[in-house]
């Protein structure tokens, strides 16, 4: 199957103000989440993105739009409710520094399976709806590119997060652990026996060795783990 790469938006108005943005209308990036997000399509630059995905909020789409402007061949993000922020009702709009102060904080923070905001959506289900999406995205992706395409898809902080903790098998309740910084770069690549998770939080270097050589070496698709953890990527002009 292919390798998608999770990019986090890039620093929004919001990230820089303490506040919980959620799905708010108007959330843009700052000077500083500009930066970031044409970072990560310069990181991205020699990567041949098959297809690129975004949740609807201004702050994703600005941040697509700086990567898919770097790529070689024209490309244009489509866009996913079901990749969008966490519906954090009542709780959106609210200073972080007054929300640690509830109740359900604490539960966010040891027990999120459990969480569900006022309003809002429970934690559980962002993930169901988040990791569906990226596995039907992916699925349309290898059918239109092949096993070997490479796509994105532009997220938020904890949704990205709970996708990389169904990748690693990991429960919902401890996916507190995993952390996902402002247009950091984690890389997923799911295959018929399990996910590989290739990268977490990633923040520099050059992605190119994911674009896999336009000459395919003959043999069958590997899709088990290498065991003593293999020889690593090949690296080089794909």
């Amino acid at each position: 199957m292919p390798t998608v790469i999770l990019v986090r938006h890039g620093r929004s108005t919001a990230n820089a103000t303490g506040v919980l943005a959620g799905r708010l209308p108007g959330v843009h990036l700052d000077d500083a989440g500009v930066q970031q997000a044409v970072a990560v399509g310069e990181r991205l630059a020699g990567v041949r993105l098959a297809a690129a995905v975004t949740s609807p909020l201004e702050r994703c789409r600005e941040t697509a739009r700086e990567i898919t402007a770097r790529q070689a061949a024209a490309l244009r993000a489509g866009t996913d409710k079901q990749l969008s922020e966490c519906d954090y009702g009542e709780w959106q709009g609210r200073a972080l520094k007054d929300l640690a102060r509830e109740k359900l904080w604490k539960t966010v923070q040891a027990q999120p399976s459990a969480a569900t905001f006022p309003g809002g959506e429970s934690m559980r289900a962002m993930q169901d709806r988040a990791v569906a999406s990226v596995r039907r995205h992916d699925a349309r992706v290898a059918a239109e590119h092949g096993p070997d395409a490479v796509w994105l898809a532009v997220s938020h902080g904890d949704v990205i997060k709970s996708i990389l903790a169904d990748a690693l098998g990991t429960h919902l309740d401890l996916f507190q652990r995993i952390h996902v910084d402002p247009a950091s770069v984690s890389i997923v690549r799911y295959t018929e026996s399990r996910p590989f998770v290739i990268g977490t939080n990633t923040h520099a270097g050059d992605l190119a060795w994911l674009t896999p050589p336009r000459k395919k070496a003959r043999g069958r698709r590997r899709t088990d783990a290498e065991v003593g953890g293999g020889a690593g990527p090949q690296t080089g002009t794909p």
